[in-house]
């Protein structure tokens, strides 16, 4: 009876919110996504806008699957501070395994970041349980966003309201959930990029249904043929067969066509509206991009000079530095205050390792490394534990070289640093 009454005042509250609302009429995949967006994710343009139709748009799914993917893939681990200095991987805590083996009894973690992420593109929140014994957390089970209400109470604590799959309601304190929040206006609740870019997303769509719509219907033709009079039958069917027979290919494609009985044939060049709409599809590309942060030429679109850099390189810098780096600081910090106990904030931290994406450019990461091992950065062991060897058997594996602007009389010297990051310096 719980569910009923919950579906019976969703589609009340749904159905005085919008002035076409008419269950009859509708199909049970229309009704599921009534109740799920209601009437406030319909567009100017016509199209309601949601996760799923919102990832039929190409340069949105690109733009998504990107971040997101780059955020599974990253190497994350769970660091111990041994000093202010000196850090090195908790191996042995259980919140290890559950951050790098296994969140949950059926995702893999590169999963489980890659399914958080999208849900933090698209809804601004993403959300993960905390199936807890005792002080520590063994599991993490995603959540829907739309299944979860976040309150802020008198105390100052948040409280999330979650909708479960029978449609029963159960509060959840702030330390049974996992709560990663995007760009935030009220400090509670992260902003849904859905409802800001729904109008560029419904444009998207609407272009895409018309180009589909004129293909079917044959409206981009290449020619008109005239005739002064009306066509008799036998003449009709003799063009109408010799021009099927040109456009299927044959011996006789690309010929002359012969025309006959005072018969004119008049080419038809794009117009200047066809013009316009090709251009605004091509502009939604970069609209769509520009929201989620990616370089155009990420997402295939080429075409256009940008302000991320002078070259592929630079966007690509850009990218890092100024998008993915954003959503690496959002895990990290998150991670920590809803994972780690209190108590071990001092001496745990959770790392995400961006140089990786080095791996990419082999010419760059040896770059780096001469760079590390010339400054005195990293040791042999150093480089060949982030190629994922084994150490040297000598000493020497462990050495690590004098800077070539000191000897080994002035070594005690501070040395001029080398120019960038070679440790971080991105592809």
């Amino acid at each position: 009876m719980g569910y009923l009454t919950n579906l019976r005042n969703a589609l009340l509250g749904r159905a005085q919110a919008s002035s076409t609302f008419d269950l009859t009429s509708m199909t049970p995949a229309q009704v599921g996504e009534f109740l799920r967006i209601g009437g406030s994710m319909e567009t100017a343009s016509g199209v309601s806008v949601n996760d799923t139709t919102a990832m039929r748009v190409a340069a949105a799914w690109r733009c998504v699957n990107i971040i997101a993917g780059t955020v599974g893939s990253l190497p994350l681990d769970l660091v111990m501070r041994v000093s202010e200095n000196v850090r090195k991987p908790a191996v042995g805590h259980p919140l290890r395994t559950l951050l790098t083996v296994k969140p949950n009894p059926w995702q893999t973690p590169s999963e489980f970041r890659r399914m958080l992420q999208a849900h933090l593109m698209l809804r601004g929140n993403a959300y993960a349980r905390k199936v807890r014994v005792g002080r520590d957390t063994v599991a993490l089970i995603p959540v829907v966003p739309d299944r979860v209400q976040p309150c802020q109470l008198d105390n100052l604590s948040m409280e999330y309201r979650v909708t479960l799959r029978n449609g029963s309601q159960v509060r959840l304190p702030q330390t049974e959930m996992l709560h990663l929040r995007g760009m935030s206006l009220d400090g509670v609740t992260g902003l849904s990029t859905l409802s800001y870019m729904k109008e560029s997303l419904g444009l998207a769509l609407q272009g895409e249904n018309s180009s589909a719509n004129l293909m079917k219907n044959g409206q981009f033709v290449s020619g008109v043929f005239k005739h002064p009079e009306q066509l008799s039958k036998d003449v009709f069917d003799r063009l109408k067969a010799s021009i099927e027979e040109y456009r299927n290919g044959g011996a006789r494609a690309g010929g002359a066509m012969i025309l006959e009985d005072k018969m004119d044939y008049a080419p038809v060049s794009m117009s200047a509206v066809d013009l316009q709409f090709l251009q605004m599809r091509d502009f939604q590309r970069y609209d769509i991009a520009m929201f989620f942060g990616v370089p155009p030429h990420m997402i295939g679109a080429t075409d256009k000079a940008t302000s991320w850099g002078s070259g592929i390189e630079q966007q690509g810098i850009g990218f890092v530095t100024y998008t993915l780096n954003d959503w690496l600081v959002t895990w990290q910090e998150s991670l920590k205050r809803d994972t780690i106990p209190e108590a071990e904030w001092e001496k745990l931290d959770v790392r995400f390792y961006p140089q990786a994406l080095l791996k990419g450019d082999s010419k760059a990461q040896w770059d780096a490394f001469v760079k590390g091992r010339q400054w005195g950065v990293y040791s042999a062991n150093d480089v060949r534990a982030l190629l994922d060897m084994n150490p040297r058997d000598d000493e020497a594996g462990n050495e690590y070289a004098v800077p070539p602007n000191q000897t080994q009389a002035t070594a005690g010297d501070p040395a001029e640093p080398p120019v960038g990051d070679p440790i971080n310096e991105p592809a």
